[in-house]
């Protein structure tokens, strides 16, 4: 059967080319098709009406109609838009609130854009066989970047400098702490949680010249760039080793709350913790705590608890923290993977094949 590849141009123009396998720039990112055929899935049945949720003033649903010319796709842009129109839809794009999910009559599957589904999946509605599909992995690539970016910051002191910079001081007090840690290459960086993210963390950290260890929640298999893989409660004896320490796991009941003051007195009181996973698997106090205290040498943040973090938070104020607003995961490419990825699985589930990226509801993710 015939495939679609899309190449997206200027503002997110799709132009549908034959190929015979996943559109192009979803290759190579370990996407999981699933066992079961659609067609095969009790309360499945050739969609009449989906809903699709425009985000980042792009009309999604007009970008996609093509691909689907009989299939009703009904552009919406807030909650209420899609409870006022969910009669009826046997999909939605874009959103998974109770509110919609309660209204739906006829609701079969759930695409969400991005890979976090944790306040999915805990909706009484999703328990009940409705079938939910995300957007992990595609933002695994920038991500990684980011983490990256971020420990080179924390490594090089820029954090330090750029205060300086701030009240235009010429300062090199730092000076000392960019000789107390050194150079990357023949350090250790321990990545908790080996999944897209962490496996792309994990290719940046080797290629550097570092010594990776990892854990993963399910199995200890892993890339040859790899040292040794280990399971989610081997994380802690794990820490003892590394320098840098970078939080990549999903947000289950494992690892909510694990980056404690218990995780943070085990690692070496010259490393780094670098977190662009979950905010609610880092204890925010014992965090703020183990940094003020020299525990650690200092942490950079992606995601943070609560989130947005309040302007008078202690966060802001802690030396040698760093943050930035949750944006590790944005960029061109990330856009143009996520409707590569809606757009497979909208031709997918019309034609009753497998989807992409399909939830354990049950796991979480």
């Amino acid at each position: 059967m015939m495939r679609w590849n899309w190449i997206l141009l200027g503002l997110l123009v799709i132009v549908p080319v034959q190929a015979q396998e996943l559109p192009e720039n979803l290759e190579g990112l370990g996407l999981r098709e699933s066992t079961m055929a659609s067609r095969d899935m009790p309360g499945w049945k050739v969609p009449d009406k989906i809903l699709v949720r425009s985000f980042f003033g792009q009309d999604v649903a007009a970008m996609l109609q093509p691909l689907t010319p009989d299939v009703e796709l009904v552009a919406v842009t807030t909650v209420e838009d899609a409870v006022a129109n969910i009669d009826g839809a046997q999909a939605l794009f874009g959103f998974c609130e109770r509110s919609i999910l309660e209204a739906a009559d006829s609701l079969h599957w759930v695409q969400s854009y991005f890979a976090g589904v944790e306040n999915c999946v805990s909706l009484p509605a999703m328990q009940g066989g409705m079938v939910l599909t995300n957007g992990q992995r595609l933002s695994s690539p920038t991500i990684a970047d980011h983490t990256m970016a971020l420990t080179y910051g924390l490594v090089r002191g820029l954090d330090l400098f750029q205060g300086a910079q701030a009240e235009s001081r010429w300062d090199m007090q730092a000076a000392p702490s960019l000789m107390s840690f050194g150079e990357l290459s023949g350090r250790t960086m321990l990545v908790v949680g080996l999944g897209g993210i962490g496996s792309q963390v994990a290719q940046r950290a080797h290629a550097l010249g570092m010594k990776v260890l990892a854990t993963r929640g399910s199995r200890r298999e892993g890339p040859d760039y790899i040292e040794y893989v280990g399971l989610g409660h081997e994380a802690i004896h794990l820490a003892k080793k590394a320098d840098i320490v970078v939080n990549a796991a999903p947000l289950t009941d494992a690892t909510r709350g694990m980056f404690n003051k218990e995780f943070f007195a085990a690692m070496k009181p010259t490393a780094y913790f670098v977190s662009v996973g979950r905010g609610q698997s880092t204890v925010t106090a014992d965090l703020i705590t183990a940094v003020k205290t020299q525990q650690i040498a200092g942490a950079a943040l992606d995601v943070v608890d609560p989130e947005p973090l309040p302007a008078d938070h202690p966060i802001w104020s802690t030396p040698r923290i760093i943050v930035t607003p949750h944006v590790a995961a944005l960029s061109a490419e990330t856009w143009q993977r996520i409707w590569a990825l809606v757009g497979e699985n909208l031709r997918r589930y019309v034609a009753g094949e497998p989807l992409l990226s399909v939830v354990g509801i049950e796991r979480g993710y």
